[in-house]
């Protein structure tokens, strides 16, 4: 049985926005109790979403020439809502793909 992936409302300053747990996206595993999630609101279409994350790092400017589309031994969804990686000195930063991420939210918010 699938989890489900929204895990709620929150109320952003008078509107409401549906929360999406990316964890449960991205078919990871669960996040434990004592770690709470932070909000990162994003615009999507005609509606703001927020994705429950398990931190924010820093805001970082990339260069397009580091950029590499996901290998191909990653498989499931996960290949599909991840457009690529940066290789940043010593890790590297996965890009997702917001559009299909946040999909889900706005094919239910149109009841089909």
């Amino acid at each position: 049985m699938r989890r489900t992936q929204v895990k709620g409302l929150i109320n952003l300053r008078g509107q409401i926005v549906t929360a999406v747990d990316l964890r449960r996206r991205l078919d990871l595993r669960e996040r434990a109790a004592a770690d709470l999630p932070m909000n990162v609101v994003v615009r999507h279409e005609d509606c703001a979403v927020s994705l429950l994350v398990d931190e924010i790092g820093d805001v970082l400017e990339v260069e397009e020439e580091v950029f590499e589309l996901p290998p191909g031994t990653l498989s499931g969804e996960a290949r599909e809502l991840i457009r690529g990686v940066y290789k940043l000195k010593g890790t590297l930063l996965i890009a997702l793909d917001t559009d299909k991420i946040l999909n889900l939210v706005t094919t239910a918010a149109r009841g089909a």
